[in-house]
C-alpha cells in the first residue's frame, strides 16, 4: 500500500519527505510528481512504508499536522483513475 501526503510545500525534496516519516517505520519508497512541462514539484506525494501498521501510525500522526508552514493531508492513497484523454472517456470500439 502507499500513502497519499497533500498540500505540500513546492520546496520538499525526498530527504525531507524520509526523515518525516521514518519516525514512525521503515520508508521503502518516495515519490514526488513534478510538471511535466516546469519540472516543479506539484504539492503533492506518495510514500511506501516496509509494514502497514507503520503506514497507520504515520497517517493518525500526520494528518493535519503542521509542517513547513502547511497543514499536511496524509491518507491511504486510492488506486490511480484510468483516464484516457483522448477519447473523453468513452470507448470508441
Amino acid at each position: 500500500m502507499s500513502i497519499y501526503v497533500g498540500n505540500l510545500s513546492y520546496e520538499i525534496n525526498q530527504t525531507d519527505l524520509n526523515e518525516v516519516f521514518a519516525e514512525y517505520g521503515t520508508v521503502k519508497r518516495v515519490h514526488i510528481p513534478t510538471d511535466r512541462e516546469t519540472g516543479r514539484v506539484r504539492g503533492f506525494a506518495f510514500v511506501e512504508m516496509e509494514a502497514e501498521a507503520d503506514e497507520d501510525k504515520a497517517i493518525e500522526a500526520l494528518d493535519g499536522a503542521e509542517w513547513m508552514e502547511r497543514s499536511l493531508k496524509v491518507n491511504k492513497a486510492r488506486p490511480r483513475e484510468n483516464r484516457n484523454s483522448f477519447s473523453g472517456g468513452r470507448n470508441r470500439f
